[in-house]
């Protein structure tokens, strides 16, 4: 049930005409109370989409009611026009949520706005806003699945998660398939909770959650203009969770969640789990992690399933980490290919027939350690970046 699984919330995906396909391409999350309490993190590309740039000064007030999300334009680079068009938007939702007299009385200043696809296009808003009327008469409390739907650009399949706790629950949806790098990696992801719990609680589990799951996802090494993570509270079930018992619970649905990005990632024929230990700190095992996630000689590599490991060392000896180059080892699919620096186990015990491929990097200077998900390169990838126009 997605995004709808928690009680307060009611949704809706509809085509409004946005995507020359017809398939469908808006969608409507309302929170219907009694708390209205928000949370968001957004990308940190300097250049920023007119919903990213909305959205940001919306959640400055602590309060959102409802998110619109469009696919089939991103409304990024579109200047003055773009941002009007947001608040155009905006507008027509909390006007329209009023006159359906859903929900308490709507403002456009508490309606966050998010939207995916093409760059540097602006939007048929003599389609969009119509649209915005026929999504608030298709509110329901089953609307989650088709929401998480309408969000869809190159994404094959939808992307919801649920965590159900004991009197309260956490739900979510995303889309994400193609610019997936951190910072955030590229999506749009909607995360509901019925639990009663406040806007500082709030941001601090979203940013825990967000810290060690899209900001892991590092596919393609490329990061979006539009990223956007909500997190509403609606506070329906009247139940107060401890805070660490919250921020599981959101970890939970935002690792889910992902994990599915990777799994549908553009073009990919492999899942690659990246694994650094034996660092000195955090941040050295991020960013050992991210320099393997984001060589392109190992990503052939391994979509040709060659476990050549002198490529996972290349990549190492690029950063700042600390390590002894002498000491370092790495294992392909439970394989010690590389020992101290050096050859190690035989490679031909490696397999990699299955999709998901795990390279674990130990550094041998520490204990600290950190996961990081990629995907091979392939020649699929290319040609869907090469026709990609919509």
């Amino acid at each position: 049930m997605s995004v709808t699984a928690a009680q307060g919330f009611t949704a809706a995906g509809i085509a409004a005409g946005i995507k020359a396909n017809g398939n469908p391409d808006l969608a409507l999350v309302v929170n219907n109370g009694p708390r209205l309490a928000a949370a968001g993190v957004f990308t940190s590309n300097r250049v920023k989409a007119a919903p990213v740039h909305w959205s940001e000064q919306v959640l400055r007030g602590g309060t959102i009611s409802a998110v619109v999300l469009n696919s089939g334009g991103a409304n990024a680079c579109t200047g003055p026009k773009g941002f009007q068009d947001t608040h155009a938007t905006a507008e027509k939702v909390a006007a329209t949520l009023n006159g359906h007299g859903v929900g308490g009385e709507h403002n456009a200043g508490e309606i966050a706005v998010a939207s995916t696809g093409l760059i540097g296009v602006l939007l048929p808003m003599d389609k969009l806003l119509p649209g915005v009327e026929t999504a608030v008469e298709a509110l329901s409390a089953d609307g989650g699945e088709a929401a998480a739907i309408a969000i869809k650009t190159t994404d094959t399949v939808h992307k919801t998660a649920v965590a159900a706790r004991e009197g309260w629950t956490v739900g979510g949806m995303a889309k994400g398939a193609g610019m997936l790098a951190p910072g955030l990696a590229t999506m749009l992801v909607v995360l509901t909770t019925d639990a009663d719990v406040d806007g500082a609680d709030l941001d601090k589990a979203l940013r825990a959650a967000t810290r060690t799951t899209f900001d892991r996802v590092d596919s393609d090494g490329c990061m979006s203009t539009n990223d956007t993570v909500l997190l509403l509270a609606s506070g329906a079930s009247g139940r107060s969770p401890a805070y660490e018992e919250f921020a599981e619970a959101v970890r939970t649905v935002c690792a889910d969640l992902a994990r599915q990005l990777i799994g549908d990632a553009e073009g990919a024929s492999k899942d690659i789990r990246i694994e650094v230990v034996g660092a000195a700190n955090e941040d050295d095992a991020v960013e050992v992690g991210r320099s393997i996630a984001r060589n392109n000689l190992l990503k052939c590599a391994i979509h040709g399933e060659d476990p050549n490991w002198g490529r996972v060392l290349s990549a190492i000896g690029t950063t700042r980490a600390s390590f002894d180059p002498d000491r370092l080892n790495v294992a392909i699919n439970g394989v010690w290919v590389c020992k101290n620096g050096s050859v190690g186990e035989d490679r031909d015990l490696v397999s990699m027939k299955d999709r998901e491929v795990r390279i674990t990097a130990d550094l041998a200077t520490g204990s600290e350690s950190a996961v990081i998900w990629a995907n091979d390169l392939t020649a699929e990838y290319v040609h869907e970046n090469s026709a990609y126009s919509s």
